[in-house]
């Protein structure tokens, strides 16, 4: 590589002689054009970062017609605006999937927008930018089975993938974890240490995640023979896993085992369990789902099913890209498998 000239604001001129290239091929890979070798790519990005060249993004959307953002939309149904925001703001979860998009992203040169959709209101305000272009695609968290906005956004084409698997039949991509066999991971953990009077605390059943991670759980015992599994109704909250365990001791005292499905509850419900003087996981193991900072903020630290957040943002992106890049791309489904990571509580 050539020395940048000095004196004003670099341009592409600058970053070509630097490169040892063209112009032309200076800006094919500035606009994200695929023909060039990958080498001269390389060697083209890093004679702008050497140049300190700074694109003109707004010329460079005349040619592309794009902007160079993406949306990362957190949506509700019907919520109101300031409980859904702490929510899912304190939900370490969310922080994940974050941090998974943005690590892919980043590299790249996009940085997403945050947008919330947590009403009617709101929502439409989203898909009134989305629509006029303010972004060229959109990634989508929804925190509802009866979300519309995943419907909303196929409607007006624009291109979008949803985290997890929509509850209606929906043309859109989505990526999501094999919830059943998570839960029946830790069924098969707790049947392993030798517990018998096995429960679980399951999330909001309106919430087709905890539906399946509650099914899967019941399958795999009923397969060992225990026809009846006693569960109790979360909200994915600690308060509501300390709530549930409280019902749970109520109505089986001599409980052994106990799954959670999420790590959040089973904080709660391990204080639940303090409580009342059972010790973990002497007599009483428990197993939880994500393997998030949750699971390890724990006492004991939590046994848990790994929800792989981090690789499934990233597969998000890698997905919308690849919609806007080659529009009428027929949408595409991504299932990661679960692993269980062991740990104190079971």
């Amino acid at each position: 590589m050539t020395q940048p000239s000095s004196g004003g604001s670099p341009t592409l001129e600058d970053v070509a002689r630097v490169a040892g290239v063209s112009r032309a091929t200076v800006s094919r890979v500035i606009n994200g054009i695929r023909n060039v070798d990958p080498a001269i790519q390389d060697t083209v990005r890093r004679a702008v970062a050497t140049t300190g060249y700074v694109p003109n993004r707004a010329a460079r959307s005349l040619v592309t017609r794009r902007t160079g953002a993406v949306a990362l939309v957190l949506s509700g149904a019907g919520a109101d605006g300031d409980p859904f925001l702490g929510a899912i703001l304190t939900d370490p979860f969310f922080g994940r999937v974050v941090g998974g998009i943005v690590s892919f992203l980043r590299p790249r040169g996009i940085h997403p927008t945050l947008m919330f959709a947590e009403s009617g209101q709101s929502r439409d305000q989203v898909l009134s930018c989305l629509r006029q272009g303010d972004a060229d695609g959109a990634l989508l968290v929804s925190t509802h089975a009866a979300d519309p906005l995943p419907a909303l956004l196929v409607e007006s084409g624009v291109p979008a993938v949803l985290f997890a698997r929509p509850p209606a039949p929906v043309p859109i991509s989505y990526v999501d974890v094999d919830h059943r066999a998570g839960a029946a991971l830790a069924a098969g953990h707790l049947l392993a240490l030798g517990r018998r009077r096995v429960a679980t605390i399951c999330g909001p059943l309106g919430v087709p995640a905890a539906q399946a991670r509650l099914a899967g759980f019941q399958d795999e015992m009923a397969r060992h023979g225990h026809a009846f599994v006693r569960h109790e109704e979360g909200g994915f909250t600690y308060d509501s896993g300390e709530r549930a365990m409280e019902r749970l001791l109520a109505q089986e005292p001599a409980l052994d085992g106990v799954f959670v499905a999420n790590d959040l509850m089973a904080q709660g419900a391990l204080h639940a369990l303090r409580h009342h003087g059972r010790s973990v996981p002497g007599d009483v193991a428990v197993v939880g789902f994500d393997d998030s900072s949750a699971a390890t903020a724990c006492r004991p630290l939590l046994t848990t099913v790994r929800h792989p957040v981090e690789d499934m943002a990233a597969e998000m992106g890698r997905l919308l890209l690849a919609h806007i890049e080659q529009p009428g791309r027929p949408p595409t489904s991504l299932i990661f498998e679960p692993s269980l990571v062991l740990r104190d509580s079971a």
